[in-house]
């Protein structure tokens, strides 16, 4: 009990201090996906749908239910990108933190928890506006919610794990490059990976965000069809789970290497 009460103060902390500083993300957390389901959706989806494509489904739910992962995973990776690095090198709020009863671990489970509730007020608000936009069933839409925080929480921890392990903030902006961004091309978020040359439906099947995609994808779509693979829906969600496991793991090491040398 007392190792969850100290978990939930540090979660209280991440609180305080996003009310100060919400204003900075509103772009990148909810109106960047936006634009996004609305220029793929509706403007290139319009001619997809019109086109010789067959997905079964309209192109906009398509990408809606892709974009649910994909802005889970981008919102995940910067929480535990710069946040962590500014709390390690540059405000070094995390060498006051461990000062206290606090331990790296409950550090770790406090930002964890934090990270979870922003990522389900995030996706909620997407949810909400895709249903408008008639993107998504709004019933079956919100039960996906869960398993895309699931999947920004795992980017969340593996981010923050490799954070810890690095010195230099230009590691960060490398992986988001060529990393974060290219996940999207292998993920089936605009695309069946299908429509991927054989070699390339492998990569994408060892990659987290279309494990991702493909929970939400199973779970929003009331008949998924063909525009989604045959892998049960545990196995996508063990993939996550472990990746999350291991990535917290190396992050606590990192974390007590950092802070107690």
């Amino acid at each position: 009990m007392a190792v969850l009460t100290r978990a939930l103060r540090v979660a209280e902390g991440e609180l305080l201090a996003y009310k100060r500083s919400w204003r900075g993300t509103v772009i990148s957390s909810f109106v960047n996906p936006i634009f996004f389901l609305s220029a793929m959706g509706m403007g290139i989806g319009s001619l997809v749908d019109q086109g010789d494509a067959d997905l079964g489904v309209p192109y906009l739910v398509f990408v809606a239910t892709g974009l649910m992962a994909a802005n889970a995973m981008q919102a995940g990776a910067s929480e535990g990108a710069f946040p962590v690095m500014a709390g390690l090198k540059w405000r070094k709020e995390y060498h006051a933190i461990i000062t206290t009863p606090v331990s790296a671990t409950e550090m770790l489970v406090g930002r964890s928890i934090w990270g979870a509730a922003r990522l389900a007020f995030i996706l909620s608000v997407f949810t909400v506006i895709a249903s408008l936009l008639g993107a998504l069933e709004l019933g079956t839409a919100l039960m996906a919610i869960p398993p895309a925080v699931l999947t920004g929480l795992a980017f969340t921890l593996a981010m923050t794990a490799f954070t810890v392990n690095t010195e230099s903030d230009m590691g960060l902006t490398t992986v988001f490059r060529f990393v974060i961004m290219p996940l999207f091309l292998f993920s089936g978020t605009f695309f069946p990976i299908s429509n991927l040359p054989q070699t390339f439906q492998y990569v994408a099947y060892a990659t987290p965000l279309f494990h991702g995609v493909e929970l939400v994808r199973k779970i929003a779509l009331p008949d998924p069809g063909e525009v989604v693979t045959g892998i049960p829906l545990w196995t996508h969600a063990l993939y996550l789970v472990v990746m999350a496991a291991i990535a917290f793991r190396i992050a606590v090491k990192g974390l007590d290497r950092r802070l107690r040398p």
